[in-house]
């Protein structure tokens, strides 16, 4: 749910989503949901030599599972609260499983 929770906050921002077929679409964040699916406008591929068809493309859905990685603007990622949510979700799974 962290990751769930932090991508929230980085609607209408723009973002790089790099797919596992090795194509990277730029576009606004407009949507994710608990499974990291997105939805993005505004798209561009980082690419278009390579993939021309795309060019006509203004928004898509990404299913989640074939996302590699989402590259962030730096500004707009606060490392220290991601650090500190990081370490409470471990902790709290730490209980979790310390409980059982």
């Amino acid at each position: 749910m962290l990751f769930f929770s932090f991508f929230k906050t980085l609607i209408d921002e723009q973002v790089i989503v790099e797919l596992k077929n090795d194509m990277s679409v730029r576009g606004t964040l407009k949507s994710v949901d608990q499974f990291l699916n997105i939805k993005l406008d505004d798209v561009s591929v980082v690419d278009e030599v390579k993939y021309p068809h795309l060019s006509a493309v203004k928004n898509v859905f990404i299913r989640g599972s074939v996302v590699r990685y989402v590259h962030l603007p730096g500004a707009v990622v606060d490392t220290t609260l991601l650090e500190d949510a990081t370490r409470k979700e471990a902790a709290s799974q730490a209980s979790k499983m310390g409980g059982r």
